[in-house]
């Protein structure tokens, strides 16, 4: 054959057809050198390609995305700056359990290992390997199938996470035989393989469970990751053991089912002698296991997929390690043989306390105030969203945070999107605009004025792809709130103090989305309620007293104060 009959391919292509290969819908990304093609020939073949305005964004956008679809969510960035950008997402996803692969271009191979001065010269594969499952970098085309197989791999298996892959300069442009390369790639062969605990495992659970007098169940976002959500239901269900679910598990089962304790949560956490923990890790988030909330004689059962993660803070009494569906799986059988019977005096207690805390709730909801508090804002809203129960609702900020959680019920798993294990502010945009483009629903994005700082860029990209997205930001004037002063005297604001009466919807009417400015709660009723209605971009700038807000929300206990008298104390 002649030379000129050789069809070629490049490594920009095969990159694209390896994605497409493996079933990847979208790119959520910021383009440059030496990305830019790869991105525009992805678009051409088919793959959505989703630009954002930050790398970041983008990659908290691919993360969610894959902790939505349980495939690896794709983010696309630049060399050195660009994927610097990326790594926070990166770590967030790894920390959080969620599948997702940042893809980065990458500097001369020889220029960055004598370290001569590439331009955006960075060893980006060795600074990532910290904030991922794994790196790895290709630098051959005919070693991208494999490249993108085990980044998928390793993304899916065992417990989700974060995973960077490197791709050279020289390897977009380098050329190699078009039949050649179609012939090398594959999908790999179930990527996420079950993980079947043990017998034994299962038989002790189940036993420490039937010795139980007070039993808990914790329900987690692994939990919910694991889309075994009818097994989760039965057991909860037909165990009849009342369950506490963790932020991002709410909606697994409807928050208003009858044996759900999360309006009772710091009786049960204190009186329960077994914690069932499903998908759910005794991290800072449930104080450790450990301290005045908890029965220091409780006993744990724990069901992960990951083994480390077993006795991480408190002794595991029965550790099932294995995947959730195959371990709910595994128990319902053996409880169809020997039912539970939780103890009729624990459920009746906690229906006790759960009705005067929610009676305390309701006067908190029913509260009159001008400007509005965090509660009657947060009532309008679930006024609203109690008629779109199927919506997303992505969640960050502090007090808006910790309220919005109490207060916004859920009906259907995955739906509530928030910071998650870190507690990671800036997430809000780049949830929503994932959850509207992967999830395929409409978004209602519930902020902080502070975090919605962090992305608030991120409304053009909404308006720029016309998304179904309801922004509501709750405007104190300040990070916590705003009405703390500088206490040297000078004019400049306090550290926690923003712009005082700024109006945020105005951003969104530069970019052609609808704005609204709520001062009261019916007000703010009619500015949600059309902004779901409409499927268009809408910003509500959510009007509250400056004044409300405790420093910190929930973990005031974690901002240390300074023991030092001075002047200004």
């Amino acid at each position: 054959m002649a030379t000129e009959d050789i069809k070629l391919t490049d490594g920009m292509h095969l990159m694209v057809d390896a994605l497409k290969k493996n079933g990847v819908e979208t790119i959520f990304g910021v383009v440059g050198i030496p990305v830019t093609d790869l991105a525009r020939h992805a678009q051409e073949s088919g793959i959505r390609y989703i630009g954002f305005r930050h790398e970041q964004s983008a990659g908290n956008a691919a993360a969610i995305s894959g902790y939505i679809t349980k495939k690896p969510g794709i983010c696309l960035t630049v060399s050195a700056p660009g994927f610097l950008n990326g790594l926070t997402a990166l770590a967030c996803a790894t920390i959080n359990g969620f599948p997702m692969i940042q893809i980065s271009g990458s500097s001369d191979r020889n220029i960055i290992d004598l370290a001569q001065g590439d331009y955006e010269g960075l060893d980006q594969m060795n600074i990532a390997k910290p904030f991922a499952k794994a790196a790895y970098r290709i630098n051959r085309p005919e070693d991208i199938a494999v490249g993108v197989a085990r980044a998928i791999r390793t993304a899916l298996s065992g417990r989700p996470g974060g995973v960077y892959l490197d791709i050279t300069t020289a390897m977009l442009s380098t050329t190699m035989d078009a039949d050649a390369a179609q012939k090398s790639l594959f999908t790999p062969v179930e990527p996420a393989p079950a993980q079947i605990p043990s017998a034994t495992s299962v038989e002790r659970a189940m036993h420490i469970l039937a010795e139980a007098k007070k039993p808990l169940i914790i329900i987690g976002k692994g939990a919910a990751y694991s889309q075994a959500d009818e097994l989760v239901k039965e057991f909860v269900e037909k165990s009849g053991i009342p369950y506490l679910p963790m932020s991002m598990a709410k909606g697994l089962l409807p928050d208003d089912h009858k044996l759900c304790a999360a309006s009772a949560r710091g009786f049960v956490l204190g009186g329960a002698d077994t914690v069932m923990l499903i998908g759910a890790r005794l991290n800072w988030l449930l104080t450790h296991g450990k301290g005045k909330k908890w029965n220091p004689d409780a006993r744990f059962i724990q069901l992960d997929i990951d083994a480390v993660e077993i006795d991480s803070n408190r002794p595991i009494a029965a550790p099932v390690v294995g995947d959730i569906g195959s371990s709910l799986g595994l128990m319902l059988e053996k409880l169809k043989n020997a039912p539970l019977q939780p103890c009729k005096e624990w459920l009746e207690s906690i229906d006790k306390i759960k009705e005067g805390n929610s009676a305390k709730m309701a006067a908190k909801l029913n509260s009159t105030s001008s400007p509005m508090n965090y509660f009657n804002a947060l009532k309008a809203i679930s006024d609203v969203l109690e008629n779109h129960k199927d919506i997303y609702v992505v969640n960050e900020g502090a007090n808006t945070l910790d309220d919005a959680r109490n207060v916004i019920n859920m009906y259907h798993p995955r739906r509530r999107l928030d910071c998650g294990t870190w507690g990671v502010m800036g997430i809000g945009m780049g949830y929503s605009i994932a959850a509207a483009v992967s999830g395929k629903r409409p978004v209602v994005a519930i902020e902080g004025d502070s975090a919605f700082g962090f992305s608030g860029m991120e409304i053009e990209t909404i308006c720029r792809y016309k998304l179904p997205v309801t922004i509501v930001v709750f405007n104190n004037n300040g990070i916590y709130r705003g009405t703390d002063k500088n206490l040297s005297g000078s004019s400049d604001p306090s550290p926690t103090t923003l712009t005082i009466g700024a109006r945020y919807d105005k951003m969104i009417e530069a970019f052609g989305g609808t704005a609204f400015n709520a001062t009261t709660p019916e007000e703010l009723h009619e500015a949600v309620n059309k902004g779901i209605l409409s499927g268009k971009p809408t910003l509500v700038n959510c009007v509250i007293d400056p004044a409300v807000g405790a420093e910190s929300g929930h973990i005031g206990n974690l901002n240390p104060k300074s023991t030092i008298n001075n002047n200004h104390a």
